[in-house]
């Protein structure tokens, strides 16, 4: 039986996030949780009752902060916010995404200064361990004054309202809740603002595609030491006292990983003593590169769970002292960056990757059969993969325009100025799945490249990682359709027996 992840105890972590990006995990609320939502709503309710304005509480939203709601007319306030902000466009978030969303917007709502009360948080406690996900579509929001328009849509079912996904099937919200004998809630004071502001949705789709980037990272360490040996390219490079001098923990921490990947192999011992004095960047320089982006990748990290564990929404209760006090926790800024971050990262390993593929194709360079064909002329082996991973690569460097700069005002220009940080984690998300199309090419090349090496072997790890490719794609003796094989390959680079190679180099597995 899977282990329930227990809410508003500890801090949530990368590994817990990511577990819960992969599949559907039963979560418990921590009863010291309860107890500060409780008094938080205690409060909330005291400030509703009182003659001072309070933001969301009893005015209205954005500009018409100045307008004050007459007390009969707050419920609807707080439903009417979820009804007017449901605007969003375009396909709907994954459930893997909406699942994260739910979560974090729970965990920052169990904190204790949003105000909401405990029937809100039992109800999306239940929701989420019904396996009902929101209809969230993927458009509509600029990453301040929250997520607004995705989280509109994420609490319809709370009102009964909207569409659900369980297991591919999309149904009326009202009709699945009544299936799990769940009652739709009349929100209370704040509650309907509780569930919009913050940034949850971009959190999680930056989360996303940091998990994803840690996939694909594993896999192109393995596939660029492939690469390296059936090019017979040096392992001196990766010396460790050639990046002691450098001092950049990512550009050791990678060098080391190259030579365990490589020990042992008999390719390199073959030509140790060769007249090639250097090999060209994209091999010489891995430890550089990829170092610098898993350096990058952990900042970007440390800044994500920092944001998941955050209270992002306005205005805040401090139950202690019955104030409620407005700012901008739901300024999306440092995902905004995360996200542009990851996305330089992501656009940096797939162009080396590809540089890579062009050597292994190119005889001048490889010393392999043209295009790692047998019979190059009447079979085209690689050639036109390695043209897809160019064009993928040109793609993800257009793509990787920053997001964070691109703020655009909103709300009449009360929200004058917004992150972008949804767009801008989003567009990282299908970088990474351009990236890993990438990679998969490379490592099927560098397969072919290392069979052509026979009866030489590659190193003992090498062998391990080549080995779960054949296991699923033979040796190309002519041309066939490639696309089943990369598609198969993506795959093959995304299970333990590749990952485990050197998925303990990044974040969310430590």
């Amino acid at each position: 039986m899977t282990t329930a992840l227990e809410l508003g105890a500890t801090p949530l972590t990368l590994n817990e996030l990511r577990r819960l990006y992969s599949e559907p995990l039963p979560i418990r609320i921590h009863e010291r949780a309860l107890r500060a939502v409780r008094e938080s709503h205690a409060a909330t309710c005291k400030l509703a009752a009182g003659e001072a304005a309070a933001y969301g509480i009893n005015t209205g939203f954005g500009l018409l902060a100045q307008t004050r709601i007459p007390t009969a007319q707050r419920t609807l306030l707080q439903k009417n916010i979820i009804l007017s902000h449901s605007a969003g466009v375009g396909p709907l978030l994954d459930d893997s995404i909406v699942r994260l969303v739910m979560v974090l917007k729970l965990a920052s709502l169990l904190q204790g200064f949003s105000g909401v009360s405990e029937g809100l948080v039992r109800f999306l406690e239940k929701l989420i361990n019904s396996g009902l996900n929101p209809c969230v579509p993927a458009q509509g929001s600029v990453g301040a004054s929250g997520d607004l328009a995705p989280l509109a849509h994420m609490s319809l079912p709370v009102l009964g309202l909207g569409t659900v996904r369980r297991d591919g099937e999309i149904r009326p919200a009202a009709e699945a809740l009544a299936q799990e004998g769940m009652v739709p809630l009349e929100l209370g004071p704040k509650e309907g603002l509780a569930l919009l502001n913050g940034t949850q949705v971009s959190t999680a789709l930056a989360l996303a595609a940091l998990f994803e980037l840690e996939d694909a990272f594993a896999a192109a360490m393995v596939s660029g030491a492939m690469s390296l040996d059936a090019l017979q390219g040096s392992d001196v490079p990766f010396d460790p006292r050639i990046h002691a001098l450098r001092g950049h923990p990512g550009q050791a921490q990678v060098s080391q990983v190259y030579r365990e990947l490589l020990a042992g192999s008999q390719i390199r011992e073959s030509h140790r003593t060769c007249e090639r004095v250097q090999d060209p960047y994209s091999l010489r320089c891995q430890p550089q590169v990829m170092g610098a982006c898993l350096d990058l990748i952990t900042q970007s990290a440390e800044t994500l769970l920092t944001e998941a564990n955050s209270v992002t929404d306005n205005p805040l209760i401090f139950a202690a002292t019955a104030e409620v006090l407005s700012g901008g926790n739901f300024h999306a800024e440092p995902v905004a960056f995360a996200a542009d971050i990851l996305a330089l990262a992501c656009a940096e390993v797939g162009s080396i990757a590809e540089r890579r593929i062009s050597l292994l194709v190119d005889p001048k360079m490889s010393g392999l059969p043209a295009f790692l064909a047998l019979d190059s002329g009447v079979n085209s082996g690689f050639m036109m993969a390695q043209v897809t991973a160019a064009a993928l690569v040109a793609e993800n460097r257009m793509l990787c325009h920053p997001a964070s700069v691109d703020s655009i005002p909103t709300s009449a220009n009360q929200e004058d100025h917004v992150s972008m940080a949804t767009h801008g984690a989003r567009r990282t998300l299908t970088m990474t799945n351009n990236l890993l199309n990438i990679i998969a090419i490379e490592f099927l090349a560098a397969c072919q490249g290392i069979d052509f090496r026979k009866p030489l072997q590659t190193s003992s790890s090498l062998q391990q990682a080549h080995a779960a490719l054949r296991a699923r794609i033979p040796f190309a003796t002519q041309d066939r359709l490639l696309a089943e094989d990369i598609e198969a390959t993506a795959e093959v680079i995304r299970t333990p027996t590749v990952q485990g190679l050197a998925d303990f180099l990044l974040p969310s597995f430590g």
